[in-house]
Parts: structure tokens; C-alpha cells; sequence
């Protein structure tokens, strides 16, 4: 019997779902792995503390990578690859997969769906993903952050976190981090989506260009940045303390500490790194994704 419409649907839905995953899967990893170095000087200018006569280990951005290499080498500034790559390979897909459902169901009617709805969608997915994912995240940070002679392993931060909080240290900062990849899944995933449409509009781009690619993904790394980078200072700190003497007791209490003795300005510490980084990172991952979700699924006559 041939193929109800139903099942030919359910087929197709599969092999959008596998290009999805495989594509998000290669996309993630080349891009974490080429700008781990700027996320390890964020993490570092973002836990070291200021004001009130404190002197500061960095003077900025590319102070803290050149200290950085000269006393740790190159391990030093590429530390926290091996927990990034399995973060950015399992939460990225995981929101990349949810979000062209969560798009649908918010907007069913079949309409175009506005600004508002992809940038629901997107934090929806990114919030729901990265919950799951938090304790790869809780090792990346206090493998970046730390100084110490010998290089720490990923072992060893599991288990120093384990023994000090428990289960729930893997946890610390999942608010702060929800909070954070909500907003930042909502810039670079809606923001992406709708920028692609808002150039080929106006005619400035061809559908399915590189140049529409790399455009959207410029404008969603701007955007990502500048929403989310208070939420990830906070994020941060909360992450660094876990499996040591805690400063903060959440993530309200860590906000009004940082504000109290660092001032507002102190919310945008890393901002630097953190837009070079979003920019890259938007850039390569966007541009390799499409390429892969090409390569392994071609457009029929009739999706062009």
C-alpha cells in the first residue's frame, strides 16, 4: 500500500528533526572549539572582584589573554575545551531540535510567525535545554577560572564539587543560567530566524546566500550580547563559588552584592569577549549549520 499522508509526514518530520541535530551537533563543536579562548578570558574578568581599593588582575580583555598564555601557555588559555565541547555537542542540539516545534505551537495558524513568537520560541528552547546540561557547565567555569599549577581535570571538579555540595552543587547557578540562555537563545535563535527574513525582504540578500547567513548571525550575536551579559557575570560567580566557601547564597543575593560593592558597571564585566566571541561563534556556527543541514539534505525543486 503506498504511504498515507500522515506517514509520509511523520517521515519527513523524522528526517528534519536528524538533519537538525546532526547539523546543530557539527556546527556546535566547530564553533566552541575555535572560540574557546575568548569564554575562558570572560569567565576570568568576570569572577575577578573590584572596587572599594581591590586591585584588578587584568586590565581587560586582551591583557587577560596575553597573561594568560605567558603563564599557563596554551593549555592555559584552551582550558575548559573538553567540558565545553560535550556542553555546546548535547545542550545546542537539544534547543536547535526544540525550537522549530516550540515556533509552531506558538504560532499555529500556519501564519509567518513574528519577532516576538521566534524569540519565545528560542528562549524557550535554549532555557529548557541548558537545565538539562547545567553540570557541564558548572565544570567548564571552574576549569577556566582556575590558576592553579597543576591543570585540573574534569574529574577532579566533579568529585571536589560532589564531596563540598552534592548533587545540587552540579546545579549552582541553573536560575541565573536559565535566566541567561533564555535570553541569549531568544537573540541568537529568534533574532537569526527573523533577520533572515528581514534581509531577503528588502531585498538585500539571495535566500539561502552565505551573505544572508552571515548577516543574520552578525545581527544575533549583537543582540545576544548585549541582553545577556549581566545575567552571565551573575551566572558566573554562582558557578565559580560551588564546591567552596559560598560568598553568595543565590542569585538575588550575588546581583545585589555586585552592585553594592562593584557598582552597575560591573554587570558588564567581559562584555568585550563576550561580543568578540558572540560574534564569532554566531557567525561560524550559523554559517556551518546551513552548510550541513545542505550537504545532508539537499532542497527538492519544489523547496526552492
Amino acid at each position: 500500500h503506498p504511504p498515507t499522508l500522515t506517514t509520509q509526514a511523520a517521515a519527513t518530520m523524522k528526517e528534519d528533526l536528524q538533519t537538525r541535530l546532526y547539523g546543530s551537533l557539527v556546527a556546535s563543536a566547530v564553533a566552541e572549539a575555535v572560540t574557546v579562548p575568548v569564554d575562558t578570558v570572560k569567565v576570568r574578568l568576570q569572577v575577578q572582584k573590584s572596587g572599594h581599593g581591590t586591585p584588578r588582575q587584568y586590565a581587560g580583555m586582551l591583557d587577560c589573554l596575553l597573561q594568560t598564555g605567558r603563564t599557563e601557555g596554551v593549555r592555559g588559555v584552551f582550558k575548559g575545551l573538553a567540558p565545553a565541547l560535550l556542553r555546546q555537542c548535547s545542550y545546542t542540539p537539544l534547543a536547535m531540535a526544540l525550537f522549530q516545534p516550540l515556533r509552531a505551537l506558538l504560532c499555529p495558524d500556519g501564519q509567518d510567525p513574528g519577532y516576538l513568537v521566534r524569540l519565545a520560541a528560542g528562549g524557550t528552547a535554549g532555557g529548557v535545554a541548558i537545565a538539562v546540561m547545567n553540570p557541564t557547565e558548572v565544570l567548564k567555569t571552574q576549569l577556566q577560572s582556575s590558576r592553579a599549577a597543576r591543570p585540573l581535570r574534569m574529574a577532579d571538579v566533579a568529585r571536589t564539587v560532589w564531596r563540598q555540595d552534592g548533587l545540587g552543587g552540579f546545579w549552582a547557578g541553573v536560575r541565573p543560567n536559565v535566566a541567561r540562555t533564555f535570553l541569549v537563545n531568544a537573540a541568537e535563535l529568534g533574532t537569526y530566524d527573523q533577520a533572515k527574513h528581514w534581509l531577503r525582504d528588502l531585498g538585500w540578500v539571495r535566500e539561502g546566500s552565505l551573505l544572508q547567513h552571515t548577516g543574520a548571525s552578525g545581527l544575533a550575536g549583537l543582540v545576544s550580547a548585549l541582553t545577556s551579559t549581566p545575567a552571565d557575570v551573575v551566572k558566573t560567580r554562582l558557578m565559580n563559588q560551588s564546591g567552596h566557601v559560598h560568598e553568595y547564597t543565590g542569585a538575588l543575593n550575588c546581583l545585589g552584592i555586585i552592585l553594592r560593592t562593584e557598582g552597575p558597571q560591573a554587570l558588564y564585566k567581559g562584555f568585550a569577549p563576550i561580543l568578540v566571541r558572540k560574534l564569532i561563534w554566531c557567525s561560524v556556527f550559523f554559517v556551518t549549520y546551513e552548510q550541513v543541514c545542505l550537504r545532508i539534505a539537499p532542497p527538492t525543486p519544489s523547496d526552492e
